[in-house]
């Protein structure tokens, strides 16, 4: 009776336990008071395991484990299947905000099935979270920049526009809960070079600070509520920037009144004490994050708080501020309620890569590209004239390019040669050929096709994957492999394996079909080695960032040699790729005379994400470990442009590139340009829909086309004078926001105010008529211009701008309201204010210009403010 009563007891009070335990999960609580619930129940250790990325479960709290790093630049990435919308910059050019919000909703419809299924499914690993760590708003001062994709370019209010419309997408409009939460980054002041980020120390003007860096944060966290920052890696004035005081706590809380919670770029804590020597020790940098506003730390240092506890670095209490603030973004996320309590709950995979969400990828990469030049009005082509059509250039037929950077895996992708042969009459020849590489006047290594390779009378070779680094043990999975191009994140390409900690063998025959010496290329993240008739002929058997070995073999036709490929991954990415390159000179000359006997060549060429982007080990002509050294197109394509030009048959040069490029000669002998970015998954159709006529182009661009390298002040620099369309004095090769289209557009009926108040906001309208014969989009872009201002000013800034579509000899009135912020300039102590004086006010299809105002093609107009100055702060 008396172990009876004991037991009774006992069940009592663990019920009692386990009901104050999930007191938090009570719904009917404000979000607040849950937080104070669950923070008050952990120890100090349970406490630190939240303040990391890989956050741990709490079982006796019943807190589930949760990885805090997903991305979602233009899509969600990493992550499976996804939609992949063009790159950043691309989205940019399209200068279309609403066209934004479309598109941060469709990506954070994607996250949220996702996760939906993830949760459903157990999985709770990295990329299939809601904390999503984009947009990227850092302004694009210098072409050079790899990441410089990422943003949307070299103007504070057009990312400032884009950024808050893409926030509001990602976060929902629900009153109560966030559908994901965005992470405008990197705070602040953070744009290259990628080799010195994580050691160097950034100083700007007061004025260029607030002027050129800041806005966009501002705007996404005033106006957008964006619910998470992260900071950068970079030090400014001295201080890291995931670890200021003054950033964090000072601006961005006090000043900006932010109240979500901030995350420090990966292993940014740790570079606090390990590269820019700030304190010596991890549980100093710990404590010195926490302290200072960085709540979360993607990395291992804040592991070390316990530490810095222990030693009165930090209090615990200080600790709490951090957790409660993560707690919090848990809550608003719907993490610890009921299923069903969100309006996202029910979303599914049928939310992912569907047919709306193609289409929008369709107009999004139209909408993004920008033609340059159109010389004698040779595009768009005629479909009756074109008989045969020459598709060439490195990027003419390669996908992987179309994504850009921190990109998804579409189910399909149309690279411009498919796209091109999809839209011509089915009696059209479409002759297809690489023609040279990006930077060498080989092409780039294609893939080795299956036809090569053998295994027991299967065309492909035989795949074994182990459950270790090792090749040790039995396989988990076998099969056979036509091909080897693998790149994966969170999801094997294999059914039931890991993505990480695994190791592959394939086996098989390589049979030739030619007598030769072929040069093949293998890339691999991490460790492979390469065996031929059991002679080691590539060994790299080690941890490493993407890195590619090439190796020839001299094959005799139809003679069989034993192939072996040994790789492992360990943690992260993975890439395993095979490839090869089969062309000779004497190839390419007889590709240029087949070119030359079609209708039109289009030449797709620019760059490449594997050129540029986030600190990369590349060391080419004109490319620095992300960066770029020259801006120029590289060299072996002008070659070839002048060789293809030789033909006498027109040229079209079709760019991606996620940086602007220097195409002097192409732009003085070519018969047309067109800028199309990384277009995503569905750039070949978007491509063929404007050299066809099918889609008029009205993308603008988004930064400067300087005419050379030598017009750019030092990389290192970031004083703002000379850089972007706002300061610079030079005439560059193309302005920011210019942009060709197949029919004009003429502007009437400027009205504005003769005289405003300084308090008072101004409404500016205009009539645009479309004066061509064929439908399209104009840009409308407002410029402001400081004429009589007596403290540095930009020479003129966008103000305002809206996409419109008018069908031929339609017109529309369009009207701009500017507030106090678009007219205020910085005075001498770098307060905003809005003084008494005159401000011209341009509007047109593209920037000022003196002889266009003069033509009447851009209309101008002065308001004289009166009154008082007016503080906004």
């Amino acid at each position: 009776m008396k172990r009876y009563i004991y037991t009774v007891a006992g069940f009592l009070i663990s019920s009692f336990t386990l009901a104050q335990n999930v007191e938090y999960k009570n719904p009917d609580l404000p979000f607040e008071e849950r937080v104070e619930i669950l923070v008050n129940q952990m120890t100090l250790e349970e406490k630190i395991t939240q303040l990391v990325d890989v956050a741990a479960a709490i079982p006796r709290l019943d807190i589930p484990a949760y990885n805090w790093w997903n991305e979602g630049l233009h899509g969600v990435a990493r992550a499976g299947t996804a939609t992949v919308f063009p790159q950043a910059i691309g989205l940019a050019a399209t200068f279309d905000d609403s066209l934004m919000y479309k598109i941060a909703t469709i990506i954070s419809d994607e996250f949220r099935a996702k996760y939906n299924d993830a949760i459903a499914k157990g999985n709770r690993r990295r990329y299939f979270g809601l904390t999503v760590w984009s947009p990227n708003i850092n302004i694009f001062r210098d072409p050079r920049w790899g990441r410089g994709q990422e943003t949307y370019g070299e103007d504070p209010y057009l990312t400032s526009r884009m950024g808050v419309m893409f926030v509001k997408g990602l976060q929902g409009d629900h009153p109560k809960y966030l559908k994901t939460v965005a992470t405008p980054k990197h705070f602040v002041v953070h744009s290259g070079p990628e080799k010195l980020r994580h050691v160097f120390d950034v100083d700007v003007s007061e004025y260029d600070f607030l002027d050129t860096y800041t806005p966009a944060f501002e705007a996404c966290v005033k106006e957008a509520r964006a619910y998470s920052v992260m900071g950068a890696y970079n030090r400014f004035r001295g201080h890291s920037c995931s670890a200021s005081d003054t950033l964090l706590n000072v601006l961005l809380r006090k000043k900006w009144g932010f109240d979500g919670y901030v995350v420090s770029d990966c292993d940014a804590i740790g570079d606090i004490y390990q590269t820019h020597k700030i304190v010596n020790t991890p549980e100093e940098a710990a404590a010195l994050g926490i302290r200072n506003g960085c709540d979360l730390n993607c990395g291992n240092t804040y592991l070390h708080l316990k530490k810095a506890v222990e030693t009165h670095l930090i209090t615990e209490a200080e600790i709490n501020k951090a957790l409660k603030r993560l707690m919090l973004a848990r809550m608003r996320l719907g993490m610890f309620d009921p299923l069903g309590s969100t309006p996202y709950d029910t979303l599914t995979l049928a939310s992912v890569d569907n047919p709306q969400h193609r289409s929008i990828a369709l107009l999004a990469a139209q909408k993004s590209i920008v033609l340059l030049k159109n010389q004698n009005k040779t595009l768009p082509l005629n479909r009756k004239l074109i008989k045969k059509i020459a598709v060439v250039g490195p990027n003419a037929h390669k996908a992987e390019v179309m994504y850009g950077n921190y990109n998804g895996t579409p189910s399909y992708s149309v690279t411009p040669y498919q796209g091109i042969a999809k839209t011509v009459f089915q009696k059209t020849s479409v002759f297809y050929h690489p023609l040279n590489g990006w930077v060498t006047s080989e092409p780039e290594y294609l893939p080795v096709p299956s036809s090569l390779f053998e295994y027991n009378g299967k065309k492909g070779l035989r795949v074994e994957v182990f459950n270790n680094t090792k090749l040790e043990g039995e396989p988990i999975f076998t099969g056979i492999d036509t091909t080897i191009m693998f790149s994966w994140y969170a999801t094997s390409p294999y059914p039931q394996v890991p993505a990480t900690h695994i190791s592959i063998r394939w086996t098989g025959k390589l049979t030739a079909s030619v007598d030769g010496t072929y040069t093949f290329a293998f890339t691999g993240d991490d460790g492979y080695r390469i065996r031929v008739n059991g002679k080691i002929v590539v060994d790299q058997w080690k941890d490493q960032a993407p890195n590619t070995t090439q190796f020839q073999l001299k094959l005799q036709k139809g003679q069989s040699y034993d192939i072996e490929i040994e790789y492992y991954q360990a943690e992260h990415g993975a890439v395993a790729q095979l490839r090869w390159n089969q062309y000779s000179e004497k190839d390419i000359e007889e590709a240029i005379r087949q070119a030359g006997e079609c209708d039109a060549i289009v030449y797709v060429g620019g760059l490449s994400p594997t050129l540029e982007g986030e600190e990369m080990p590349v060391n080419l002509p004109g490319f620095d470990g992300g960066d770029r050294t020259r801006i120029e197109l590289p060299e072996v394509q002008t070659q070839m442009l002048k060789r293809l030009k030789k033909t006498g048959k027109p040229v079209i040069l079709v760019l991606m590139a996620g940086s602007a490029v220097a195409v002097n000669w192409e732009n003085d002998n070519l018969d047309a340009i067109l800028m199309a970015w990384y277009p995503g998954q569905e750039g070949g159709n978007a491509i063929a829909s404007v050299l066809f006529g099918d889609y008029n182009p009205g993308g603008r661009l988004p930064v400067t086309f300087y005419a050379s390298t030598t017009q750019l002040p030092p990389f290192e620099n970031y004083n703002m004078q000379n850089r972007t369309y706002r300061y610079f004095k030079g005439k560059p090769l193309y302005p920011f926001g210019y942009g060709l289209s197949y029919t004009n557009f003429t502007y009437s009926n400027l009205k504005l105010p003769s005289t405003s108040d300084t308090r008072e906001k101004i409404k500016v309208s205009v009539t645009v008529l479309n004066a061509g014969g064929r439908a399209g989009d104009e840009v409308v872009q407002l410029y402001v211009k400081h004429p009589t201002a007596t403290t540095p000013v930009p020479i003129h800034a966008l103000k305002g701008f809206k996409r419109v579509f008018l069908k031929a000899g339609d017109k529309t009135t369009i009207t701009f309201e500017l507030s106090a912020k678009d007219l205020a300039i910085l005075d001498e102590k770098n307060r905003w204010v809005v003084k008494p004086g005159d401000i011209d006010i341009y509007i047109g299809g593209q920037q000022p210009d003196v002889k266009l105002v003069k033509e009447n093609k851009i209309l101008m107009g002065t308001v004289t403010l009166t009154g008082d100055n007016y503080y906004l702060e």
